[in-house]
């Protein structure tokens, strides 16, 4: 459980074999990739270890991309905490966040069409605009934190909500200030909203489709939220008519379907997980406020109101590999999200013991 983790020590997390701690020096703390040193809740292994004694053959879904015990379990998911009433049909599964919001803009872009997005951003999503013939149009984010939608159209807006790497959590005048400017420009709006669960009083979750259901695709997974992204289980809402005819003309197998323990953990997660889900966020929520109380003054820092992401500014160029050199503290530069050099990103979902020696050591450095 959460609570057992929050005394996890340095050298417990070294013998994790994960990219995060694996791909780190022994003496670096890593703080960079958006993986939680916390263990998925107990019924999700459960779970798992309960498919695989049973039968891990063919599933009753797997001639279905909708995948209907998933559609139907993240339709009671999304009912229960926002009171978006859905419809499970209208759901397909995919195996990751990435690869559906690749295939949705491969089916409604044409090359050269402008997609419109909150800079600083998601790192895969940056490359991925004009690797697929497409052409950002940045939404900067103002020193306040706030975003203002620009004047210059686009085909598509990309809207991650929560904001990754700021940790913004988008508020109703704020989302209908993109639903505004989507009627405006005739624009579909791609809602990724993976962080979704993970917010932090006063802040509450809006789902953008119970803002502007029809021209609205919802990208999400339990995977941030219940840490188990090696799992690659994903569920796209395809709120926007236009979207589901173009997927439904595809070959029925062409982009594959999430794997049976994906399903099966997503499932065990969102219905069986909110106690582990709670105790997380509990400790969350003491370490966004920690990151305020122990680092250097000098370091810029607005507490999250959602993620378990901090957006520094350190105010010097390099400052990621300023702090990896210095502090051994690997965090993720700025560049990255298409911010600064100045900025970095800054993972503080781990145990009390191991944020207290890493904000230590940055501020020593400084």
């Amino acid at each position: 459980m959460a609570r057992d983790l929050d005394s996890l020590t340095l050298d417990d997390a070294r013998a994790r074999d994960g990219i995060k701690w694996v791909t780190t020096p022994p003496d670096v703390i890593p703080a960079w990739v958006a993986d939680m040193d916390f263990s998925p809740p107990d019924e999700v292994r459960e779970a798992i270890l309960r498919r695989v004694e049973t039968d891990l053959g063919y599933p009753t879904w797997v001639d279905d991309p909708h995948v209907p015990p998933l559609a139907e379990a993240f339709a009671e998911r999304m009912a229960n905490r926002y009171g978006w009433q859905l419809d499970p049909g209208q759901v397909r599964s995919f195996t990751d966040i990435a690869q559906a919001l690749q295939v949705v803009l491969r089916l409604t872009t044409r090359p050269g069409d402008t997609v419109a997005m909150h800079v600083p951003a998601y790192d895969p999503f940056l490359p991925m605009i004009p690797d697929m013939g497409l052409r950002l149009l940045p939404i900067p984010m103002g020193p306040d934190g706030r975003f203002e939608m620009p004047d210059e159209p686009a085909s598509v807006v990309l809207l991650v909500n929560p904001q990754n790497p700021s940790g913004r959590s988008f508020t109703r005048a704020e989302l209908t200030e993109v639903a505004e400017y989507a009627e405006r420009h005739d624009a579909l709006v791609i809602a990724d909203e993976i962080h979704a669960e993970l917010i932090y009083a006063p802040a509450v979750h809006i789902p953008f489709a119970t803002i502007l259901p029809a021209r609205t695709v919802t990208l999400t997974s339990a995977s941030k939220a219940f840490n188990m992204g090696g799992l690659h289980c994903s569920v796209a809402h395809l709120g926007a008519r236009a979207v589901r005819e173009a997927l439904a003309k595809e070959p029925p197998k062409i982009y594959g379907t999430a794997s049976i323990l994906g399903v099966e953990a997503t499932i065990a997660a969102w219905r069986h997980g909110d106690a582990w889900l709670r105790e997380v966020l509990t400790i969350l929520d003491r370490n966004r406020q920690l990151v305020a109380k122990r680092l250097s003054p000098q370091v810029g820092y607005r507490i999250p109101e959602a993620t378990y992401l901090a957006w520094l500014d350190f105010g010097r160029d390099d400052a990621a590999a300023f702090v990896e050199r210095e502090a051994r503290v690997r965090i993720n530069p700025g560049t990255m999200y298409g911010g600064a050099s100045t900025h970095a990103r800054l993972n503080f979902a781990t145990s009390a013991p191991i944020l207290e020696e890493m904000l230590a050591r940055i501020s020593a450095s400084l």
